[in-house]
């Protein structure tokens, strides 16, 4: 599941950031050549990791995205301005005008926490046959 989810993802953060290239604001959003590249880079890592990687890459790299992506969403009602500066956008951008960046990060930061922290581990069971 969380090398499929990381796929998916991987897909549509590399046409989100391709598209934000040429609608800056794509779905209401605020997307910037900063924010863009984040997005592509994102996804290709995503693709890689979803495509080539371990199953325990996939989930580390789930739960790091996650967590990255939960706070920036957060951060992004806390200290706006923060976050604009991070991503490239115009000074005076509040959180009212961030909402849904920071709605949307909030989600991909919950769906990347889950696609990571649901995907059990493998672990090798050794069973021992008593002697008789």
């Amino acid at each position: 599941m969380t090398r499929t989810f990381c796929r998916v993802l991987g897909f549509v953060l590399l046409l989100a950031g391709a598209a934000g290239f040429a609608e800056p604001h794509l779905l209401g959003l605020h997307l910037t050549p900063v924010h863009n590249v984040i997005h592509v880079l994102s996804g290709l890592a995503l693709l890689y990791v979803g495509f080539a990687a371990s199953l325990e890459a996939a989930r580390g790299t789930s739960i790091v995205f996650g967590s990255l992506y939960f706070l920036l969403g957060l951060l992004g009602f806390v200290a706006p301005g923060v976050v604009s500066t991070l991503l490239g956008h115009a000074p005076g951008l509040d959180a009212k005008s961030l909402l849904p960046d920071n709605l949307l990060h909030l989600v991909l930061g919950g769906a990347f926490l889950f696609a990571g922290l649901a995907q059990p581990t493998h672990r090798t069971l050794s069973v021992t046959r008593p002697n008789l």
